[in-house]
This record gives structure tokens, C-alpha cells and sequence, in this order.
């Protein structure tokens, strides 16, 4: 099973709700940096997880931890017979970077949920399925359907849009690291006054529907990228590195500490990548949308 990282082509973030999270109005995009999940028979737990050289010495959650334990868990209470318990070997090849504002452990919970469903031959209907993918993460409704999509509430409620491009990206990932609680945290703390309505998307909506990158990279908005470069400095000068080496139009990538930069070409993603890697150990391509949670072959 095959699913994708994302990036937030908008995220307009509004003042806290009463339940403490931030109501959102976001466009997600899947773009064409992946992880591999294989879940096979046993009789007993376990999920390993290998990592990709370029995502470097990375904290991985321990035994138990995983969301993907949670995605078994969560299948075992809802949809199999009382007293289950999960039993398979599921094996996790990561690409996405890690903690990088990406949506890497939201990928492998929608891919984890097709691959159990279907090991376990539950046959949950595709709007369950999308019930339970926002049980366990805002990011993880839209990791099952893919493309570009619009999402509400807490980002987990998703529609997909139409969107005809084809967008070219660069991904710059950062081992820093950047908690997602403590970006939020100091976004309420420069912000105190926020609205609480968030700023709406339709900037970027027109823009994918014209399928003309100028027009994307001037409607693209993070609210959280303040916050985040408030937090590290250093990736505001990362953005305006790209920028000046011929990205449209760069910005952190949700949370952060990832940065991506939209260009106008898979020849200028390129151009722009050979040049920031002479700065940055690992610079990547992406384009974009792809699919979502999905088999491979």
C-alpha cells in the first residue's frame, strides 16, 4: 500500500474553538513523496518500520506507539467481533519526512487502514473508512482520498477539487525539527485577536482552476509559516534563498520545518534543487496531485 505526503497549498488558521482546536480552511495537496506499508498475516503484532537514507537519525515511536497500532486498534473495537485482538506484520518503508509538516504518520494511518481492512477482510464502506481516518488525525480523511482537496473543521473534512495541473515542487526537509502543539501554541501567542473564522480559500481555489503557476504561487498562504519562522529564523532565509534562486514562491510546509518551493517547471524544479543543494544535504523533487492511499501493481 502506497500513500503520499501532502502539502497545505492554503491554510488559513482561525482563534482556538471551545474544544481547543483551531478551526481551519485548508487546500491539501498529494504530492509525489511516498511511503510503503505492507501488512501481511501472523499470529501475533508487530509493525517495523525502515527509513529512507535521506530522512537521517530520526526519532521513531517506540513498540505500541505507532498510529499505526491506533489504526489496528481502532478497526479491532469498531468493525471486528468483541474480544478481537490485531494480528499481522506490517512493515513500513518512509520516504515522507518526519515530523515535517508533511502528514508522514497520517499516510501511513490511511494507508494502514486499507491494507488492515483488506487483510482482515472487513469490507468497510468507503465513508466509514473516512469516519475512522478522522478519528485518528485531522490530516488523515484527506490521506485516504488524495488529488487536491478542500478541508474544514479541523482539516478533516475534505472535498476533493478539480484541479487539472501539473505542479512542480521542490522539498527541502529539516531535522530540526518543529512540534506541531508548540507552533500552534505560538501562533495564539502572535496572534491573541485572531478571528475566529479562518481566512478563506478561494484565492487558491481560482488559482488551481487556472492551471497557471504565477497565479498559484501569488495565492499560496500559510498562516502557521509566521509562527513557524518566528520559532527558526533560519528557514525564513531558506525561503528567500529559493525564492532568489528562481522558486515562484516558497513557504514552510504546514507546521514546518519542511520548506517547499513551487516553480514553474519540472526543469526549473530541478534548476532550483541543484542550487539549494549546495547549502542542504537533502533537496528533493515532487510534483503533484497524485493519488491517495493506494495498492501498488
Amino acid at each position: 500500500m502506497r500513500s503520499a505526503a501532502k502539502i497545505n497549498l492554503h491554510l488559513g488558521v482561525g482563534a482556538p474553538r471551545d474544544d481547543g482546536f483551531h478551526p481551519l480552511d485548508t487546500v491539501y495537496q498529494a504530492v509525489s513523496l511516498y511511503d510503503d506499508l505492507t501488512a501481511s498475516r501472523a499470529d501475533d503484532w508487530s509493525v517495523t518500520t525502515r527509513t529512507a537514507v535521506h530522512l537521517g537519525d530520526v526519532a521513531l515511536p517506540g513498540p505500541g506507539d505507532n498510529i499505526v497500532d491506533r489504526v489496528a486498534e481502532l478497526l479491532c473495537a469498531t468493525r471486528c467481533d468483541e474480544g478481537c485482538r490485531p494480528t499481522a506484520r506490517v512493515e513500513i518503508d518512509k520516504t515522507i519526512p518526519v515530523a515535517g509538516g508533511m502528514a508522514g504518520g497520517s499516510a501511513d494511518a490511511a494507508a494502514a487502514l486499507v491494507a488492515l481492512d483488506r487483510l482482515w477482510d472487513l469490507r468497510t464502506p468507503d465513508d466509514a473508512l473516512l469516519d475512522l481516518a478522522a478519528q485518528l488525525g485531522s490530516d488523515v480523511p484527506f490521506a485516504l482520498v488524495g488529488g487536491t482537496a478542500h478541508g474544514l473543521g479541523r482539516g478533516e473534512v475534505v472535498t476533493a477539487v478539480e484541479d487539472h495541473g501539473s505542479w512542480a515542487w521542490v522539498v527541502v526537509p529539516d531535522t530540526g525539527g518543529l512540534s506541531t502543539p508548540a507552533v500552534y501554541r505560538h501562533w495564539d501567542t502572535l496572534f491573541p485577536d485572531a478571528p475566529a473564522t479562518p481566512a478563506p480559500a478561494q484565492p487558491v481555489l481560482t488559482a488551481l482552476a487556472s492551471g497557471d503557476p504565477m497565479a498559484l504561487a501569488a495565492a499560496l498562504r500559510n498562516d502557521l509559516e509566521a509562527a513557524a519562522v518566528d520559532l527558526r529564523p533560519d528557514l525564513g532565509e531558506l525561503i528567500a534563498r529559493g525564492e532568489a534562486e528562481g522558486a515562484l514562491r516558497g513557504m514552510v510546509s504546514g507546521s514546518g520545518p519542511t520548506c517547499v518551493f513551487l516553480c514553474e517547471s519540472p526543469e526549473a524544479a530541478r534548476d532550483v534543487a541543484t542550487a539549494l543543494s549546495a547549502t542542504r544535504d537533502v533537496v528533493l523533487t515532487a510534483h503533484g496531485p497524485v493519488a491517495g492511499a493506494h495498492l501498488l501493481g
